[in-house]
């Protein structure tokens, strides 16, 4: 999965796709989400971290198959738990360097935990089969 990683300046609400944006405060689980194609997650600052729980519940427990676009106060070094966690999209505050983001893609070839996108740990299925790591 590659993350769309769009710089402050080139970000538009109304791109002519039925978008949703929530609140961080905001339970995922009561939404209706049919015909959204787009929810924009928000971060007041990036030290508040709720967003990264709605996406999870949007992908994991809800199925939303839609882009997940992350807004507000939004660094680089915060896109692999994005991306790890459901967001498919990033919105770049105004003083981060595009390519210093995409380079946080190439600093990790793969993660042992599983996760929103790749829910089977690395070594899962193995695990399974021969009982290794018990």
């Amino acid at each position: 999965m590659n993350m769309k990683l769009i710089a402050a300046h080139d970000a538009t609400v109304a791109d002519g796709v039925n978008a949703l944006a929530l609140a961080n405060d905001l339970d995922p689980r009561t939404l209706t989400l049919a015909g959204v194609q787009r929810i924009d997650l928000h971060f007041p600052k990036f030290t508040d971290g709720r967003a990264f729980s709605q996406a999870f519940l949007l992908r994991r427990r809800l199925g939303f198959t839609g882009e997940i676009r992350a807004t507000g106060d939004v660094l680089n070094d915060q896109l692999v738990q994005m991306q790890r966690t459901g967001f498919d999209a990033a919105v770049l505050r105004a003083d981060q360097d595009l390519d210093h983001a995409r380079a946080q893609f190439q600093r990790y070839s793969s993660f042992y935990q599983g996760d929103a996108v790749q829910p089977q740990p690395r070594f899962g299925a193995a695990s399974a089969t021969t009982g290794a790591g018990v």
